[in-house]
């Protein structure tokens, strides 16, 4: 029978030294990828997440992106306390946020620390390193042009992983590339702004002050548009988170036309990761160029 506790002895001992001393364990989340748990210790509280892909960077990215994501917006996000492998588990211990009652101006405070985060800016568009988002692997190469970035290394990728995996036939796949020179144009130019890079609700979180807090982030230099269309694909914020961002960072005219081209990426990636439900949605979306 596999020793669960004896697993968390093993990072407490590596991530906080030999005097932590495990107390109990807690599930609190579970997907086909990761487990959530609340790890209680002799030295406090903590968020582990082990992951059981065979990716085995996988949490040391996003463990970079939480660092890199805290250094450029005064939001809370969760300290790093550790990252690493034992045995065949992947795990991140961070801050654990106990979570409480959303403040007055929880969505004000969102919205000013998106438009902060996205103000930390670059000359090119991708990352010093790939990383991933979820579970799938997210290429990140420096990049001139958004529209070239966008097709190469966020819509080609998925949608031939798509395609291999036989959840599109090659006709939609044929019919999904045919909008690429219609893109042509349709983007604002800006510099690229890092983002979150998987900003949907179930990805901030109040803490226990009630103040916003970001999590799990798929973080790369983009098009800042970006996490704005990704927050309106499951039901969007509260309207104030909008009109927050709008007041700090406005958006260039006709955003609302360029929602659904953006919104191609993360629903190539829930079609990848969860199969055929999604395709009425990118079907949707690519029968506006045709």
């Amino acid at each position: 029978m596999l020793d669960l506790n004896g697993i968390y002895e093993q990072i407490l001992f590596q991530t906080l030294g030999p005097l932590a001393e495990f107390k109990s364990a807690t599930l609190i989340a579970a997907g086909n990828h990761n487990q959530g748990i609340r790890l209680a210790s002799s030295e406090g509280i903590f968020f582990l997440k082990l992951n059981f892909d065979h990716e085995k960077d996988i949490l040391a990215r996003e463990a970079q992106g939480l660092d890199l994501l805290r250094k450029s917006t005064f939001l809370k996000v969760p300290e790093v306390y550790g990252y690493g492998r034992v045995e065949d588990y992947n795990y991140l211990l961070t801050e654990f946020l106990a979570g409480g009652k959303k403040q007055p101006n929880y969505w004000e405070n969102l919205g000013i620390g998106l438009a902060h985060l996205h103000l930390t800016q670059r000359e090119t568009f991708g990352l010093e390193s790939d990383n991933f988002i979820a579970s799938l692997y997210q290429k990140n190469p420096d990049t001139v042009d958004w529209l070239d970035f966008f097709i190469e290394q966020r819509l080609e990728p998925l949608l031939g992983k798509a395609y291999f995996d036989r959840l599109i036939p090659l006709d939609f796949l044929k019919k999904f590339q045919e909008i690429y020179p219609k893109l042509e144009g349709i983007f604002p130019k800006e510099k690229p702004s890092l983002v979150h890079g998987d900003l949907w609700s179930g990805n901030v979180i109040p803490t226990d002050s009630g103040e916003p807090s970001l999590i799990d982030p798929a973080i790369y230099f983009g098009h800042r548009e970006m996490d704005l269309a990704f927050s309106r694909l499951f039901g969007g914020f509260d309207r104030q988170f909008y009109d927050s961002y709008e007041s700090a960072l406005p958006l260039e005219p006709e955003f609302e036309s360029r929602i659904g081209v953006y919104n191609l990426y993360p629903l190539l990636v829930h079609l990848n990761l969860f199969g055929e439900a999604y395709l009425p949605g990118i079907q949707k979306i690519i029968n506006r160029f045709q």
